[in-house]
């Protein structure tokens, strides 16, 4: 179903969490919602899920606006990103709650309870309580309880920040097949930058209560509209420097694996020295001192560099962006990008 903001504006006091926000979120979508904390991410789920009230615009689901309606009348779930499991109830009364509340006959509760529990892993769990699970097994009940209800919208509000690392990465993976199955909308929020790279068909990223810049990740990531999204965007984050070009100071950025590194005779007049090397495994993080400014470059895992290294660099003029004095994107490579 297609969900759309028109407008919508949130304060808190003098703090703006949405400021006019407009927004069309595709029908089967997962639109991922990315920007560091306090940016209004949140803030425009909770409006969505009629969680929090909208001081101004509409917000609709499909033909129907929402912003007025009880949240039980919207036609959303929401996965919290504290799970809110009921600790005294088993695994299969916490996922039946919502179709209990709605007065479902107690057969169909029972056939919808178990085919959600077994997409998400969970069939032979069902008589235990949350205390009895894992982190990893609480989320995924809290993700049935959402399954199980078949809404028209899924809501994801940080439902793997709580995971350590490795089941971060297995259950983002579970989240994108499960998506694909159901083919419902989703809106995904997130300050991981991976997660919104890997979990997005097109991502949404905000700042200060408003959206910076939306498109498709890999879109983002090549071209950021300015310098927020460029270092926001991406791991390491985009290298920026400082030029100055016909007496203006401008700022170029270029991403890590854009970087061409090579050594360089230790007499060399080099462009750079190696201050710091990080062995990733099949890659490795050089951050240089390049004429007095930081520089990150990805290079190949078997590749030895070593601290205090003169080497060479080239910036390929295709892949460099140049930046004006506000930080916005100037629509063209910079010209004569060199090995500066």
């Amino acid at each position: 179903m297609r969900v759309r903001f028109e407008r919508v504006t949130k304060r808190f006091g003098a703090h703006h969490a949405a400021n006019g926000i407009s927004l069309d979120v595709e029908s089967g979508e997962c639109l991922v919602l990315l920007g560091p904390s306090g940016c209004g991410k949140t803030t425009l789920l909770r409006m969505l899920a009629g969680l929090e009230t909208v001081d101004s615009g509409e917000i609709w689901i499909g033909d129907r606006r929402v912003d007025r309606l009880e949240p039980a009348h919207r036609d959303v779930a929401m996965v919290f990103q504290n799970y809110a499991l009921y600790p005294h109830l088993s695994v299969f009364d916490n996922i039946a709650f919502p179709l209990r509340a709605r007065r479902v006959d107690a057969g169909e509760i029972g056939r919808r309870v178990r085919e959600s529990a077994a997409r998400v892993g969970l069939a032979d769990l069902l008589e235990r309580r949350p205390a009895q699970l894992s982190g990893g097994q609480q989320q995924r009940v809290a993700l049935a309880r959402a399954i199980v209800r078949n809404p028209t919208v899924y809501l994801m509000d940080e439902p793997l920040s709580n995971l350590d690392a490795q089941l971060r990465l297995h259950t983002r993976t579970e989240l994108k097949r499960l998506h694909r199955e159901l083919g419902t909308t989703m809106i995904y929020v997130t300050h991981d930058q991976s997660e919104a790279m890997t979990l997005g068909g097109r991502i949404a990223i905000m700042q200060r209560g408003s959206i910076v810049q939306i498109g498709a990740p890999l879109d983002l990531y090549r071209l950021p509209v300015n310098t927020f999204v460029g270092t926001f965007l991406g791991s390491p984050p985009m290298n920026l420097i400082e030029e100055s070009r016909n007496g203006t100071t401008v700022t170029i950025g270029v991403r890590a694996e854009d970087i061409v590194i090579s050594a360089a005779a230790a007499d060399s007049s080099s462009d750079a020295r190696v201050l710091v090397v990080e062995p990733m495994g099949s890659e490795t993080l050089l951050t240089l001192d390049y004429h007095g400014q930081r520089l990150v470059a990805r290079v190949a895992g078997n590749t030895t560099f070593e601290p205090g290294q003169p080497v060479g660099v080239h910036l390929p003029p295709e892949r460099v962006l140049t930046f004006d004095g506000e930080g916005t994107r100037v629509d063209r490579p910079a010209p004569g990008a060199r090995g500066l």
